[in-house]
């Protein structure tokens, strides 16, 4: 295992097409990450479905209904919008029309998705393995989509 700067706030996630490393942004989203940390170490992440990727926008994923309709039983976040701009490898919360509706779905950026700046909160980028997020199946919904095998906080590992 590579040692991580910050482990505690680092993501280690196996998915079907390789690992994925996300060095998370407690600075700009304490809630957020600290959101993603408990479900992570509950494994609430483990077996869900990329059920949302866009070609030249994002991957998304996070809801244990594979629909983007769901999330965890937690109540849902205060939006923590903030300075990180939306570039290829962000990873921000996905949530509905309301900006304090995000609770477990979030998103990670192949490109420059900038209009979404200041409107979702940024809470994460990838530091290794974006080459698997970009072999991520496609669609909206995606058929027989690719899944987040296992998602661990680094300092667990």
């Amino acid at each position: 295992m590579a040692d991580f700067k910050d482990p505690e706030n680092t993501l280690v996630i196996e998915t079907t097409k390789g690992r994925v490393v996300i060095e998370m942004l407690p600075d700009h989203a304490p809630k957020h990450v600290e959101r993603i940390k408990q479900l992570a170490r509950e494994g609430f992440y483990d077996g869900i479905a990329f059920h949302r990727v866009i070609e030249g926008f994002m991957a998304q994923t996070g809801c244990p209904k594979g629909t983007g309709t769901g999330g965890s039983d937690y109540p849902n976040l205060p939006a923590e919008f903030n300075d990180e701009a939306h570039v290829r490898g962000v990873c921000s919360m996905a949530r509905a029309t309301p900006p304090n509706s995000a609770n477990s779905q979030f998103f990670i950026c192949f490109g420059d998705a900038s209009f979404l700046d200041g409107q979702y909160t940024a809470w994460g980028k990838v530091i290794e393995g974006m080459d698997n997020v970009d072999k991520i199946k496609r669609g909206e919904p995606v058929r027989d989509p690719d899944r987040m095998v296992s998602m661990k906080v680094a300092a667990d590992l």
